[in-house]
């Protein structure tokens, strides 16, 4: 049995909390939850603590996860243990990830703590606790806030769903340029909350708590709802008499420079939209929704055009066009007219762009002194005209040629992020993704409000060579109105305590200043923010970087990231839980966007324990008490759909249906068949998946999202998680429930015998209830089996041997059938005892009771 401490998490500027109950819950009480902030020049330090005590008269599994923003990086972790403390230690990936290894290769059980959403990543740990004892988790991580929109910002998500007895969010600002405003509001603030907030602010410090009592927490008297449900935001923002500020702390400077009152420059935009096939229905009526809204901000002294790409290329306009009221409603109407037609010549649109672009400068239709950005959106990948990745890219930069950032908008998961990703970098803009939810329009919106007033272009923020030494990076394409830019670096000299820095870009100013204060600091907080700048700039290179330049790259981002002990994609923290507390070992990741080292530490769980249907349909069935395992195949005609797995208390069945070789072959004796079609579903949540070798297709309710095998996918909403590994695996997760890996495996197109097939791999299965049943869920319960007269079989290499399971005497015979999770194409031989005739004597009741009409 499982209790969980509940979740909560900040993603960029909120933090996500979830809490569990503080009546006893299967034994665990959670009785205190904690986030404290210290924010010090935008760099905020979280430290979150939760602790909880077992009730119970026997020991329970007690589950910390957090989900944390993705900007942020951890620096430490700890679980202290009836006063014990147990600590996280940070490593290079590689080398964590032989300690992970080993600790499965003992038979622990890993604590996975790696998980990606649309803003937050997931850390979770969990340990086994005795009755009467107590736990205390820790968790540190360390985030520099930018500023958008002219104010720095932290939204905090709380929905307890019930109460908490010791619930407290405490936040603390210390702000040496002094703060001018600080706000702190929630959507579920009522007028008897409303005095809880406290808040406070004079010249360069701000705090904000927000601690309700349990009464105070009620929907009603004697209620066990929470009434906390909603947003809680807060926001602040510091003085600026100059436009800059440079603060100095033991050797290490930070300079942030945000000029104000500046004239907005015209800018020069031009929209390159995906309009193929697969962008129909929602996706582009979301996407018209989106440029209606963009169009009623865009200024009269602005130039815009839209471009549109499906197998052929299409402008509104030749040129680009100045944004007067009579062009804006044309345009308007030209967007209400947009569909969905063709595939995806993405090369032929993002070239038509930058050319039109290209030509308005040379020939003077736009303002010399005025921005000029490409905002492309595309949900799929290239398929018309130049589809090769690295031709395109080379086309784009060799075309753009650094005169201005592209902006790539991946919408879904069916796009090659990583290739929008380098393509956007190489060009100094950025990618971002769209998800598609309810909100996709005001994504998109939102995106292009961020880059819709660009102040100054071309800024460069020079300081002496001989002074300083590893400095941040310090030119940037543009900075947009309501923005910060943020440079860091450290004084040869550590003694130093001023700076002249040059600042070029539309004007010209120097500045000359100091700053040494030490109050309300946490450690050497500049040297730190310096680390984490670095780290993060030397990883977004690394992702446009080849070659001896993109091992450099890692190798100074390996060293800080040790160094400093910040959890980045280069680094991982090792879990080690005491020995007394079944020594588990777990890992921290930080994911990377198209490979998320989750796909990795999940299949390494699976290795420990695990049931298999995979090949000709054999079963394998993990008996880890006996460090053994059974095995048996189903011989049943293609057509036929049998039931896996079906587990009525969480809702979830699992299906799968029998294809044969194309013809029958002549020399086997009983014809072979392979799962060809999966279908796993969750009736309380509404959710279907269906697999294919040809494609997946996820419905929910009667929305239906498809997918392939050349996707590379992470997809996380809720009730769902999956992950696409490109041509290889799928890794499911529904609910709470086990999760599952589906293996593709994949034959010569033109083989006149065998076609592609499915294998399934079950994980945590002991999530399911102990009513969960079915060809494969039967053996989620605890089975023991004696091996008896081993004896020379009909092949000298398997022996034969009785087996006494189930009450049943039964002839097996000692062989091999192959694990595919390791080597998708050649498999693994796993040793078992294979049970002849279907499985008969070792499933319950005869195999054609399994077999089933349709998938759900």
């Amino acid at each position: 049995m499982t209790s969980y401490i509940p979740a909560l998490g900040l993603a960029p500027f909120f933090f996500f909390f979830s809490f569990f109950n503080l009546q006893v819950v299967n034994g665990i009480e959670i009785y205190s939850m904690k986030i404290d902030s210290k924010i010090t020049s935008r760099f905020a330090h979280n430290v979150i603590t939760s602790r909880a005590v077992n009730r119970g008269n026997v020991h329970k599994e007690v589950f910390f996860d957090v989900e944390l923003p993705k900007t942020a990086f951890i620096t430490n972790f700890s679980m202290t243990i009836d006063g014990v403390t147990y600590p996280g230690t940070i490593k290079e990936k590689e080398v964590a990830k032989k300690q992970y290894e080993k600790a499965v290769s003992k038979g622990q059980t890993a604590g996975l703590v790696k998980a990606s959403g649309r803003k937050t990543e997931k850390f979770t740990v969990s340990v086994n606790i005795e009755a009467a004892s107590k736990v205390t988790f820790e968790l540190t991580y360390e985030e520099l806030l930018k500023r958008q929109f002219g104010k720095y910002e932290m939204f905090i998500k709380v929905k307890p769903k019930q109460l908490v007895k010791d619930f407290e969010i405490e936040v603390n600002i210390f702000e040496p340029q002094g703060i001018t405003e600080l706000e702190a509001e929630g959507t579920f603030i009522t007028n008897d909350l409303q005095n809880i907030i406290k808040k406070t602010f004079s010249d360069k410090k701000g705090h904000i708590s927000f601690r309700p009592t349990l009464d105070q927490q009620r929907t009603c008297a004697n209620c066990s709802q929470s009434v906390l449900d909603g947003d809680f935001t807060v926001r602040y923002d510091v003085k600026r008499t100059a436009p800059d500020d440079l603060q100095i702390v033991n050797g290490y400077f930070v300079h942030f420079f945000a000029p104000t009152n500046l004239p907005k420059l015209p800018k020069n935009v031009i929209f390159v939209i995906d309009i193929s096939g697969s962008m129909s229905g929602r996706e582009i009526q979301q996407t018209r929704e989106a440029l209606l809204k963009i169009l009623d901000d865009i200024k009269e002294d602005d130039f815009f055009n839209f471009i549109l790409f499906g197998s052929e290329v299409q402008t509104w306009k030749e040129t680009l066009i100045k944004a007067t009221p009579e062009n804006l409603d044309e345009a308007r109407k030209f967007v209400r007219g947009i569909d969905t037609a063709g595939m995806t010549n993405l090369h032929g649109g993002i070239m038509r762009g930058i050319d039109m672009l290209n030509a308005a400068h040379e020939r003077n239709l736009v303002h010399k002194r005025s921005a000029s950005i490409i905002i492309m959106l595309t949900d799929g990948q290239p398929n018309v005209g130049i589809s090769n990745t690295q031709e395109i890219q080379e086309h784009v930069k060799k075309a753009i040629e650094g005169k201005y950032p592209l902006y790539n908008l991946g919408f879904g998961y069916g796009v090659d992020y990583s290739f929008l990703e380098k393509m956007a970098l190489e060009n100094k803009g950025l990618a971002r993704r769209i998800y598609p939810d309810s909100d996709a329009a005001l994504q998109l919106q939102g995106f292009y409000d961020e880059v819709s007033n660009p102040m100054l272009t071309d800024i460069e923020l020079n300081y002496p060579e001989n002074e300083i030494s590893d400095l941040t990076k310090n030119s940037f394409k543009h900075f947009y109105d309501g923005s910060e830019i943020v440079v860091a670096g450290r004084f040869i000299d550590n003694n130093q305590n001023h700076l002249t820095v040059d600042v070029r870009g539309e004007d010209a100013q120097q500045t000359d200043k100091a700053f040494q204060e030490q109050e309300y600091i946490f450690g050497d907080y500049i040297e730190r923010l310096w680390a984490y700048l670095t780290i993060e700039q030397l990883l977004e290179k690394r992702i446009a970087a080849t070659g001896e330049e993109k091992e450099n790259l890692t190798a100074k981002a390996l060293d800080l990231s040790l160094k400093y002990k910040f959890v980045t994609p280069l680094t991982s923290m090792v879990v080690t839980k005491p020995e007394d507390y079944n020594n588990q070992d777990g890992i921290a990741d930080k994911p990377i966007e198209g490979i998320d080292i989750f796909k990795i530490l999940l299949y390494l769980r699976s290795q420990s324990f695990a049931f298999t249907v995979d090949g000709d349909p054999h079963f394998i069935i993990s008996v880890p008490q006996k460090e053994d395992a059974i095995c048996f195949n189903i011989n049943e005609n293609p057509g036929a759909v049998l039931n896996l797995i079906n587990d009525p208390v969480t809702g979830i069945t699992v299906n799968g249906e029998l294809i044969g070789d194309k013809r029958a072959n002549s020399d086997a004796k009983i014809q072979n068949t392979y799962f060809g079609k999966l279908g796993i579903a969750n009736k309380h949540l509404d959710l279907k998946l269906t697999v294919t070798p040809e494609k997946i297709t996820i419905q929910n309710g009667n929305e239906k999202t498809g997918f392939t095998w050349l996707d590379s996918v992470t997809l996380q909403q809720e009730g769902l998680t999956l992950i696409i590994n490109r041509k290889k695996n799928l890794v499911l997760s529904m609910g709470s429930s086990a999760s599952f890996v589906i293996v593709l495996h994949q034959v010569w197109k033109k083989h006149p015998l065998h076609q592609d097939f499915l294998g399934l791999y079950t994980l945590e299965s002991d999530k399911l209830s102990e009513q969960t049943h079915g060809l494969l869920g039967q053996f989620f319960h605890p089975i023991d089996f004696t091996i008896l007269e081993i004896h020379p079989g009909s092949d000298p290499k398997k022996p034969d041997a009785t087996m006494i399971v189930k009450n049943n005497e039964l002839t097996v015979t000692r062989g091999w059938q192959k694990d595919y999770r390791r080597d998708p194409k050649h498999g693994v031989d796993i040793p078992c005892w294979f049970v002849h005739n279907n499985g008969a004597g070792l499933i319950d009741g005869v195999h054609t009771d399994y077999i089933v009409s349709s998938l759900f």
